[in-house]
């Protein structure tokens, strides 16, 4: 009966979003107080009742009920438990359960930071993320059900896709759907103060952290979704701008530029127009993403090539998200105007220009990614859009953009001082030239026109967020002088250092990488870029739910042994795939990774090797942008003056 018991419980979720969704919008038309507070009991309630839901489709695949399709088709006795439970969101049914577990988790949350807000704000808040979970539920009891009973029950199922079992997948998946969702916050928000009217910069202030809180949790699945790739797909890249990851990448790019619109309205009270637009935006690509995931248009490894019909649900369910929000936001866009103007010379008019080139990039990134779909849709061909466009537009929007950064953090608000600015960023910008020079030279002993050029744009954003810490310090005791600055002043400077790491990182994988696809029998050296790899041969190994041949191969380095390692080509027969598992030996300087190919009779097998310097600050820069966010909505400043606010709005109410 456990899976009764989970359709059941979705049902029940689907009856008190209704609620949830209907009784504050009708308590604040009607002004009545018990309507408003009905909003989060059934929020709250129905995250109990997703929850049971997800704890039942997890049983069923940790117990291998066969009798569940979904679990049949995506489990195996032989399967490790970990990769069990990992496979409940590892198809199209599970991850959908998943997108709206994740999405009642950030309910509660609301629900549960709601006596923080105005009543009113808060019950339209909840009201308006109950639309979003019926839209989702609905869409999961009719089109996606992840319980339906198999008949006749198969006495084994067919196991997870081998891709997907890496311990990669156990983050990626939800920390990129708790960035995806949860900018549903920051929709929510944008919803209801378009409702009441409310915009100024206490609204700017409470939707801020929900915002920074999405980002990170967006960054952070991005960032595990390109080391999973690194790692599992044996093709040695860590970006190849697939539509699927366009899909999670421009939510970000927009995502990024509400952060800093938001910065702008809570300082200035400016942007206010154009941050509401970005917040619905950003939703609504986040939607997209899901449209292109799950509606078989693409070919992807990371796609749900499922039954179109699904997608046109989606579709038709971003329309009417969507079109409903532009329409009330074209309807209360007169009633938006802000008083003051944005001088180009000040920390606004520098983040407004930040703005405008993160959305320039969003729009290459969608143009990109639709072009061939809606070709392919007018029968006009087909066309591939692919690395070479998108390098092309891309790098060309993106110098100008980390360039800003480091001007913006010398910055004042309203009218800067362009001068004291420049002589703040002498020390910065010598410690990037020197880092640009230097660096490459230090890890591989050579350095070129283009990877100067990309060390030094990500020197700048590094060096220029550190001066703003080493300001703060100079003529202070270090010690006090530290534990004054806010978490926000640290969640800023982190950041911008994660920009910084990524970009040098890009720049040495980029310009030094070196990589060799040869056949090698037993014995055979080879030399690629000073490193010796020597093939030692392969031997048959036995893992929990596939067999492999296991290869091993000897670097080493001026005749110093410096690495032993040992790629795998799996063979997995329940799910009859065969596939390569890499290995790596890394530090920060470099990695050495080695993917094994073909056997061959006599011995011999292909093998591809490459040498990439500075690849691991990619992904450090990408933990150093989620820890920035962490580090920002932790800040003591957004509780007292949320409650302060809350107090405000109360006795204005009361009175």
């Amino acid at each position: 009966m456990i899976s009764e018991l989970g359709h059941f419980a979705l049902m029940l979720a689907l009856g008190l979003a209704l609620v949830q969704a209907g009784a504050p919008l009708i308590g604040y038309r009607r002004r009545q107080p018990r309507w408003l507070a009905t909003a989060v009991s059934a929020a709250q309630a129905q995250f109990l009742a997703v929850v049971v839901a997800y704890a039942c489709l997890t049983y069923a695949f940790v117990t291998c009920d066969f009798s569940v399709a979904y679990v049949a088709a995506n489990d195996h006795t032989q399967l490790p438990l970990a990769y069990r439970i990992s496979a409940v969101w590892g198809a199209h049914e599970g991850s959908l359960l998943l997108w709206v577990t994740v999405l009642a988790i950030w309910t509660l949350a609301v629900s549960l930071f709601n006596r923080r807000l105005p009543r009113e704000i808060g019950a339209l808040v909840l009201g308006v993320l109950g639309l979003i979970s019926i839209g989702f539920l609905l869409f999961m009891l009719l089109t996606s059900d992840p319980f339906v009973r198999a008949y006749p029950v198969p006495a084994e199922g067919h196991g997870l896709n081998p891709v997907l079992q890496d311990p990669g997948l156990a983050m990626h998946p939800p920390m990129l759907y708790m960035g995806y969702v949860g900018f549903s916050v920051a929709f929510a928000f944008a919803i209801a103060a378009l409702i009441s009217g409310r915009l100024d910069t206490a609204w700017a202030r409470w939707t801020r952290p929900w915002t920074t809180a999405a980002w990170m949790f967006l960054t952070l699945g991005i960032t595990l979704g390109s080391w999973w790739a690194y790692n599992e797909l044996g093709w040695g890249g860590w970006w190849f701008w697939d539509p699927v990851e366009n899909a999670s990448f421009m939510p970000w790019l927009a995502g990024t530029a509400l952060v800093h619109s938001l910065a702008v309205t809570e300082k200035r009270g400016l942007l206010k127009s154009w941050t509401v637009l970005l917040a619905i935006l950003t939703f609504s690509l986040s939607l997209l993403g899901t449209f292109l995931v799950r509606s078989g248009v693409l070919v992807s490894v990371h796609a749900f090539a499922e039954d179109p019909s699904r997608g046109l649900f989606v579709l038709c369910f971003l329309g009417v998200v969507v079109g409903t929000a532009l329409l009330l936001f074209a309807w209360r866009a007169p009633k938006l105007v802000t008083e003051g103007e944005v001088r180009l010379v000040s920390r606004e008019g520098l983040l407004l220009l930040n703005n405008a080139f993160l959305a320039a990039c969003a729009g290459a990134v969608l143009l990109g990614t639709l072009y061939p779909l809606v070709i392919d849709a007018l029968q006009l061909g087909k066309i591939s859009v692919g690395p070479p466009y998108f390098n092309a537009v891309f790098a060309p929007l993106f110098v100008p953009l980390i360039v800003l950064v480091g001007f913006a953090a010398v910055l004042g608000w309203k009218r800067g001082r362009l001068r004291e600015s420049l002589r703040r960023l002498r020390w910065p910008a010598a410690v990037a030239v020197l880092i640009a020079a230097l660096l490459p030279l230090a890890l591989v002993h050579r350095n070129t026109l283009a990877v100067a050029a990309g060390c030094l744009l990500g020197a700048w954003a590094l060096a220029t967020a550190l001066a703003e810490i080493v300001r703060r310090l100079r003529g202070r005791e270090w010690l006090p002088a530290l534990a004054a600055t806010s978490r926000s002043i640290w969640g800023m400077t982190a950041a911008h250092a994660g920009l910084g790491l990524w970009a040098i990182g890009v720049a040495l994988a980029l310009g030094f990488s070196a990589e060799r696809d040869l056949r090698l029998a037993p014995g055979a050296m080879v030399n690629v870029a000073g490193y010796q790899f020597a093939f030692q041969g392969t031997e048959q190994v036995q893992g929990p739910n596939y067999s492999a041949q296991r290869g091993s191969v000897l670097v080493s380095y001026n005749g110093e042994t410096i690495a032993q390692l040992h790629p795998e080509k799996r063979n997995y027969p329940a799910a009859g795939q065969v596939m390569t598992e890499s290995a790596v030996s890394w530090n920060l300087a470099r990695d050495l990774y080695v993917s094994l190919g073909s056997g061959y009779d006599d011995g011999s097998w292909s093998l591809r090797l490459y040498v990439k310097p500075g690849v691991r600050l990619i992904w450090l820069g990408g933990v150093l942008m989620f820890c920035g966010g962490l580090l920002a909505i932790s800040d003591r400043r957004y509780r007292l003056a949320m409650r302060a606010t809350a107090a405000v709005a109360d006795e204005a109410v009361a009175a």
